[in-house]
């Protein structure tokens, strides 16, 4: 029984792991396509070009992300604002966007 139990954590940390990978891809190509809306402004639409391939699809799945129509748009927005994705995860640019929407909703 404990050798089962071990086998399964395991294979779940294992699986964690490609997941995180498959993510740290995608944040990839999220920034080459912010890097091409820099340089040829085509961005957006490279990016959901990616999605919508079978290639982009099958890395969204991997990532534990549904490669729906939603999240194609919400990679093309993502894009449009020109944020890197390191930026974008950073603690300080969180707490300024939140401070930000204070300072809106206070107005």
């Amino acid at each position: 029984m404990s050798d089962f139990v071990d086998g399964t954590a395991f294979n779940y940390e294992q699986g964690q792991r490609a997941r995180k990978l498959f993510a740290a891809v995608v944040l990839a190509a999220l920034d080459d396509a912010i890097a091409d809306d820099k340089k040829y402004g085509n961005g957006p639409e490279q990016i959901a070009r990616w999605a919508r391939s079978r290639d982009g699809r099958e890395v969204l799945s991997c990532a534990g992300i549904d490669p729906n129509e939603r999240v194609v748009s919400g990679l093309m927005q993502f894009v449009a604002s020109g944020v890197r994705t390191s930026v974008a995860l950073s603690r300080e640019e969180s707490e300024r966007r939140q401070a930000a929407a204070e300072q809106a909703e206070a107005a």
